[in-house]
């Protein structure tokens, strides 16, 4: 006889402290880590019913995203192989910046913001 499955705990919604601290690690990881990071972050935390939570990782993955296909491009474009790095820094530098904002109360901005997961 099988084990009856347990049922599915509810996720419980996250305080403004911890929204505000996934916020910004969105931010720096994927500034770090290009698109992986807020892409873990904003599927961990998509379905807890945090909407500031959930814009600013989908900021910061549409980012990652984009740095990302900039740096295939430069890659595949051996004439422009001294810019690889270019991406990555510019990644960082905003990952930096946008995580100072979300610890200071400010809204984040990209130098492109892009809509590639709405």
């Amino acid at each position: 006889m099988s084990e009856p499955t347990p049922a599915a705990v509810p996720q419980q919604p996250l305080s403004d402290a911890e929204a505000k601290q996934w916020a910004g690690l969105s931010h720096l990881l994927g500034g770090i880590l290009s698109f992986v990071a807020p892409l873990v972050i904003w599927l961990v935390f998509k379905d807890r019913n945090n909407a500031y939570l959930n814009a600013e990782a989908k900021k910061a993955l549409n980012w990652g995203i984009l740095i990302a296909i900039v740096y295939v491009v430069l890659t595949i474009t051996v004439v422009l192989a001294w810019l690889i790095f270019v991406p990555w820094i510019v990644g960082l530098i905003y990952g930096i910046i946008n995580f100072m904002a979300v610890n200071n109360g400010q809204p984040t901005k990209y130098l492109v913001e892009v809509q590639i997961v709405k």
